[in-house]
């Protein structure tokens, strides 16, 4: 199993991991990790008491007594069962203008200039004025960071997305902007892979997209490796999201890129539905994916994912067969 590399932020994190046998939650401190089943059931119930625990953290991974692991020897699961998984669509303006520009180009006709100019006169418009994109993923298509991804039976265009995901440590509803940071417990790495091909539907083009089907196959949202404290992040609005697609470059890109940042995603989720302590809330996909390259996923590719602080993935992908 991969060591992740580069190594959490701050001074410890959070995960869930198996030795072989039962999961365990952990406490995560460079390359350790202390099982923490003899005091709380599970990362999600840490996180519902996240006020209460969050000092009890730091005091155990100072104290460091306890039982202790070596990651190295350990299978790096899911970090968090989450209660429900809000996703974000479009978030990211380069991605956007992008897709924007070249519809504008083929379909109707424009120069790159004038297509790109429009895209982004669409997309500062926007975010004057408009409101996040955000649908429900299903927790059945979590998998842990270095599984296996299995291609489903159905679709070719299999493509990658990489996202910051945030986990929420507050019950809230209609949370002001003001102090939507406050109900972040943590953050996480989450890949939502997209078959494309899947994506609309030609017997109800009324209807339009089929997120359930495009992106919700079994292994198709890698998450962790870990659940790194808010506190030990820094700035969520100035991180690197980096994937590697069999060792090339094709995302890479600053959070700063989003359009709507983590506070307005916050607050806008919540005037729907009411947050709880374990939902995930992925912040959308910066340009870079493989239907921006022509390229999309097949058995033996191997995919590589780091965010700034938060650790780093690595993914075999497989035939359903």
């Amino acid at each position: 199993m991969p060591e992740p590399s580069p190594s959490h932020a701050g001074p410890f994190a959070l995960g869930t991991f198996s030795d072989g046998a039962a999961a365990f939650p952990g406490l995560v401190a460079a390359t350790r990790v202390r099982d923490l089943s003899g005091l709380v059931a599970s990362v999600r119930a840490l996180v519902e008491d996240w006020d209460t625990w969050l000092p009890r953290l730091h005091e155990l991974a100072a104290a460091g007594d306890g039982a202790w692991h070596d990651l190295a020897d350990l299978r790096v699961l899911t970090p968090i069962e989450p209660g429900q998984i809000l996703q974000s669509g479009a978030n990211y303006r380069k991605h956007v203008v992008d897709l924007v520009a070249a519809e504008k180009e083929s379909v109707h006709g424009a120069t790159p200039e004038e297509a790109r100019a429009d895209a982004e006169k669409m997309m500062d418009e926007r975010i004057r004025a408009g409101v996040p994109y955000i649908f429900l993923g299903s927790p059945r298509a979590l998998c842990g960071p270095y599984d296996d991804v299995v291609l489903p039976e159905l679709g070719e265009q299999h493509d990658w997305e990489l996202e910051l995901a945030l986990v929420i440590g507050r019950t809230g509803k209609n949370i002001p902007v003001a102090e939507a940071m406050s109900y972040v417990a943590g953050y996480t790495i989450s890949n939502d892979l997209t078959t494309r091909d899947r994506l609309y539907r030609p017997d109800l083009k009324a209807i339009g997209t089929d997120w359930f089907t495009a992106k919700n196959a079994d292994t198709f949202l890698p998450t962790g490796p870990f659940l790194v404290p808010a506190e030990f992040v820094g700035d969520p609005a100035d991180l690197r999201i980096t994937l590697r697609h069999n060792g090339v470059v094709r995302q890479d890109e600053s959070t700063k890129d989003m359009i709507f940042d983590i506070p307005r995603l916050i607050a806008y989720a919540s005037t729907t539905t009411t947050l709880r302590p374990g939902d995930l809330l992925l912040t959308g996909s910066p340009a870079g994916n493989g239907a921006r390259w022509g390229v999309f996923l097949g058995p033996g590719d191997v995919i590589d994912a780091e965010i700034t602080g938060l650790g780093h993935q690595r993914n075999t992908v497989r035939s359903h067969a």
